[in-house]
């Protein structure tokens, strides 16, 4: 492994997507996540398709080695119209999460603003032949022609990777959809919205349980809408939820039916000398990652990233500035909508370093251990094969280096809002804009 001051030293991979001027909204990626092994990485973008990779069998120092190739695509969502309420849904698909494998297929579930889906991907690398009413072709057979019994045989065939929806959960949420979690026993799921979160089991599509309610008698009192929900790791009674105040919320469904009330909170004190305007819209929260251990979970608001022990309450125990240099700007991103951007952010294998987004197509690793803030860029520029990256700079004094780049110059329309990291191995996937970046570390050395 190269290292740089005892860390990974990043290097290009590949790059998925095409090069253009002028990018159609629905090529552009709204989800990107591995499956638990990493094997496969499934992307889902705003003109509702899935498109799947699987990743290379090569070894480590291969030239092959962290690359991934098409492994299927195919049409998860379509625009629907809500006759009842006059509204448009879009076919954009907000999330992807894979079940743990069970048998030979993979599964999926996605979701756009109002409906989930269960996706099974099988492969197929043989034909049935030899029928008796039908020959290979599936062109019918003259009886008169049929003088004796054939039985059916299976015979090779070139492989065909095949997507088959096997359920729709439907109908069960008024507001737009923001999470999905699959829950440790493998047989339950939560679904959240603004106002609700619903429970799930895989199996039944007809019926789920309301397990919180946020939503007040009247709507004029409402102060806080849920952001992100997510199921704890390894204790499947346990989840928390984000809110637009900051909040985190643990719950645990063995207390009462309805999780009206929380178990935990996590809050962290605001300081009365630096409240202004923004100060509500920049702490809302906008991805919550428990750790692999299930011991923390991560927390992304506008400007930071921090870490929080399930047992301190108070206040986070690691806050990292993902891009504290913007706090001078909030007026104009609120002008131009930038401040309701909503970044994820996730961990790696074993939870010592953390991955989240930010603009111009820069995005944040931080080690835990160094506290160090390594910045790098997803740019077509620098996409030569296992090309290492420079990390990148933003000035925010007058001195600056050669390959600082200053405030002023930061394009805001290019942004990194999701990202993922192979649970194993140090490869991560970054999505920006209509394109996917891969990078792995540097093997070389």
């Amino acid at each position: 492994m190269a290292v740089a001051n005892g860390e990974v030293q990043w290097c290009f991979s590949q790059v998925k997507g095409t090069i253009e001027e002028e990018v159609s909204e629905a090529d552009i990626i709204s989800t990107v996540e591995f499956n638990h092994d990493g094997e496969l990485l499934a992307t889902g973008d705003k003109g509702g398709r899935i498109v799947i990779f699987q990743k290379d069998d090569a070894p480590k120092g291969s030239p092959r080695y962290g690359e991934y190739s098409v492994y299927s695509t195919f049409q998860s969502h379509e625009p629907e119209f809500d006759y009842l309420k006059s509204l448009e849904i879009e076919e954009k698909i907000n999330k992807i999460k894979w079940l743990k494998r069970q048998n030979a297929s993979h599964f999926l579930l996605s979701t756009n603003d109002k409906t989930i889906k269960l996706w099974k991907i099988s492969e197929r690398n043989s034909r049935a032949c030899n029928f008796n009413l039908r020959d290979d072709l599936g062109i019918p057979r003259d009886p008169s022609e049929i003088k004796e019994l054939r039985i059916p045989k299976l015979k090779p065939s070139d492989l065909v990777v095949e997507a088959s929806p096997r359920r729709v959960y439907a109908n069960a949420h008024t507001y737009h959809i923001n999470s999905i979690s699959v829950n440790s026993d493998c047989e339950t799921y939560l679904s959240a919205d603004d106002l609700r979160i619903n429970l799930w089991h895989v199996g039944i599509n007809g019926q789920s349980f309301n397990i919180v309610d946020i939503k007040p008698t009247n709507m004029e009192e409402l102060t806080e809408v849920i952001t992100a929900a997510e199921f704890h790791p390894i204790e499947c009674n346990t989840f928390v939820y984000s809110s637009s105040k900051g909040t985190v919320r643990l719950c645990d469904m063995r207390q009462q039916a309805l999780c009206d009330t929380h178990s935990k909170l996590f809050e962290e004190a605001e300081d009365p000398a630096t409240r202004s305007f923004f100060s509500e819209i920049i702490s809302s929260i906008s991805d919550v990652r428990f750790s692999h251990n299930g011991r923390y979970m991560i927390t992304r608001d506008y400007l930071t990233v921090k870490v929080w022990d399930l047992n301190m309450e108070k206040q986070p125990v690691e806050v990292y500035s993902v891009h504290d240099y913007l706090r001078s700007k909030l007026c104009s991103l609120y002008e131009n909508d930038c401040i309701f951007d909503k970044f994820e952010c996730v961990w790696n294998g074993d939870d010592t370093s953390i991955m989240t987004g930010s603009y111009n197509n820069f995005f944040h690793i931080f080690d835990r251990k160094s506290k160090n803030d390594l910045c790098l860029e997803a740019s077509r520029e620098s996409s030569k094969p296992k090309q290492v990256l420079k990390p990148r700079r933003v000035a925010v004094t007058g001195k600056r280096k050669k390959d600082d780049i200053t405030v002023e110059c930061l394009d805001f329309s290019k942004k990194i809002l999701h990202t993922a990291w192979h649970p194993k191995e140090n490869i991560i996937a970054v999505a920006a804009t209509n394109n996917l970046y891969l990078f792995q570390e540097d093997v070389t050395s």
